[in-house]
């Protein structure tokens, strides 16, 4: 009988041991990317988006430590922001600066900064009219995001940039206008939303219309990260 009871709390820990593994709770090899990330990171980019990737550099830098913009943004994504950086901004590309494996590695810990997967109620398709979205533009993101997008120190992110509107979707632009980013200056836009900004899903259409009209995109490369 004893022998019956100890066999079954040996298979019993090596179920559980076997699930913590599977679950990726002892994932060597993530975690090794993500150490390895986090020393690349202290290294080039917590100078200007702060320890704790939020933002609070001493030099200015995007909150990207952010639940709404991780839930919206995929590896690639947070890869291509790095890689290719934002010409005539602050944030150089580090394609040059770094090894593929840092890049990888850096990108790791910035996804391991994530702790919820939230959903957005989005348009199928995002589509309106660039003129009148200029004219939300200036009323509701001028202050903030500059003439015609050109960004501003510390307040708003430049939406014309060729870069952000190479690697950027129109959903993902609508996501952030309507639903913002916690714990920054970007509050949300969209109608019901606790924010200042009380705007219908077809206003933020329009001013996505509009941003990408503000001018053409120039060539750049277009390697993705591979899974």
């Amino acid at each position: 009988m004893k022998k019956i009871l100890i066999g079954s709390y040996v298979l019993i820990i090596i179920g559980v041991i076997f699930g913590i593994g599977n679950s990726g709770i002892f994932d060597s090899k993530n975690s090794k990317a993500i150490a390895s990330g986090e020393k690349i990171y202290i290294k080039n980019c917590l100078v200007c988006h702060g320890e704790t990737g939020k933002g609070e550099g001493s030099n200015a830098g995007t909150a990207i430590n952010n639940q709404r913009f991780l839930s919206i943004v995929s590896d690639k994504d947070l890869y291509n922001y790095v890689k290719y950086g934002r010409e005539g901004t602050a944030m150089p590309a580090y394609g040059p600066r770094l090894s593929e494996k840092d890049l990888v590695n850096l990108t790791a810990f910035m996804r391991n900064w994530q702790t919820k997967e939230l959903d957005f109620n989005v348009p199928k398709t995002v589509s309106g009219d660039p003129d009148r979205g200029l004219k939300q533009y200036n009323v509701y993101c001028l202050n903030c995001h500059g003439e015609a997008g050109a960004g501003k120190i510390k307040m708003g992110t430049a939406l014309s940039n060729p870069q952000y509107l190479k690697y950027t979707t129109d959903k993902q632009i609508w996501i952030t206008t309507a639903y913002g980013r916690e714990e920054t200056k970007m509050g949300p836009s969209l109608k019901g939303l606790e924010g200042v900004r009380q705007l219908k899903k077809q206003d933020i259409s329009d001013i996505i219309s509009y941003i990408r009209s503000i001018k053409e995109n120039k060539e750049v490369p277009n390697d993705y990260l591979k899974p």
